[in-house]
């Protein structure tokens, strides 16, 4: 099979795209043919060497869409889909031709979702998932998401939105903001870098939901202590990711005083089964359409996936999914 490998890290220049011995599965387990597989930021990390836990060789990819061609006969030709912390990391991933998961990872693709949307879903949704089941937010809470525009936000505003909650929609450009008032989701630009953004998005938060949001999902890792007098008493913070070397400057008497919190929210926790479980409960939403997928995607043959992990890692924007065939 074809397939995108690495046999150690540090650098892009180990990937080779090349031919391996297509897997072979063994009791417990399951080969899918990958037919669409997402390009995270963190695959790129992993290749990079940020990653401790990597094993080498390996196949990176941790999300994907495809068809079960090995495993019990009740899931032999079954479209699935998945995610987990070992995919790409300590087994064999998704960007390659097939790909063996054990039986606990299945999860059967929503039947509306192509292969290409689907695949996409993986990283983003469990991410937005487990922050919202963190932060609690449950019908009417009042939720501000920053960098709603990006794959995370994306997902976390459309599983916000099936809860019930309050939805502010944090984005940079009027185009974005725009998009989200269409859809009946009130959106608002983030502060300029150029005034004082914790004042600033105090007053544009305060001045949304009155007394403060219950919850603010930050995606960007740029906003937490700015966030944090932009709360309501008892509010909490999700965050998933933070700039540099990760130390971030706060007021911590301002979170004491009112009570607040901050959850800390990191996808790569939860094994492929444990992934499965959450997608199996989400499937049924997205069937009755209550979660739409993200339209704005970005397919790639995986033969040109090399090129697309150099392109991230230069900065480029979007969302990324390698496919070996068309829908």
């Amino acid at each position: 099979m074809k397939a995108i490998h690495f046999l150690k890290t540090g650098d892009l220049k180990n990937l080779t795209f090349t031919e391996l011995p297509t897997p072979v599965p063994n009791e417990g387990e399951a080969l899918i043919q990958i037919k669409a597989a997402r390009l995270n930021k963190n695959d790129l990390s992993n290749v990079m060497g940020r990653m401790p836990y990597t094993t080498v060789p390996r196949t990176p990819g941790r999300d994907y869409a495809g068809v079960v061609v090995q495993g019990p006969q009740e899931w032999r030709g079954q479209a699935v889909w998945g995610t987990g912390c070992d995919n790409g990391f300590t087994i064999d991933g998704s960007h390659a031709e097939f790909m063996k998961v054990p039986l606990s990872a299945l999860s059967l693709k929503p039947k509306n979702l192509s292969f290409i949307e689907a695949a996409n879903c993986g990283t983003p949704l469990i991410t937005a998932w487990h922050a919202l089941e963190q932060s609690s937010v449950q019908q009417d809470t009042r939720m501000a998401i920053i960098g709603a525009n990006g794959a995370v936000g994306h997902a976390a505003t459309e599983l916000a939105r099936a809860r019930g909650a309050n939805i502010l929609a944090l984005v940079r450009k009027k185009e974005q903001e725009s998009s989200f008032t269409s859809r009946g989701i009130s959106s608002a630009l983030l502060p300029s870098a150029d005034t004082s953004p914790a004042s600033e998005l105090k007053h544009l938060i305060h001045s949304h939901f009155g007394s403060g949001a219950q919850v603010i999902f930050d995606t960007t890792g740029f906003w937490l202590s700015a966030c944090i007098t932009s709360l309501a008493p008892h509010g909490c913070v999700a965050v998933i990711v933070a700039p540099g070397n990760g130390e971030v400057t706060l007021s911590v008497r301002d979170l004491y005083r009112s009570g607040s919190s901050i959850e800390g929210v990191n996808s790569l926790l939860y094994t492929s089964a444990e992934c499965a479980k959450v997608l199996d409960r989400l499937r049924p939403l997205f069937e009755q359409g209550q979660l739409q997928a993200a339209k704005d995607i970005q397919a790639h043959p995986l033969s040109e996936g090399i090129s697309i992990f150099e392109a991230l890692s230069q900065g480029k924007g979007g969302q990324h999914v390698f496919f070996n065939s068309e829908d």
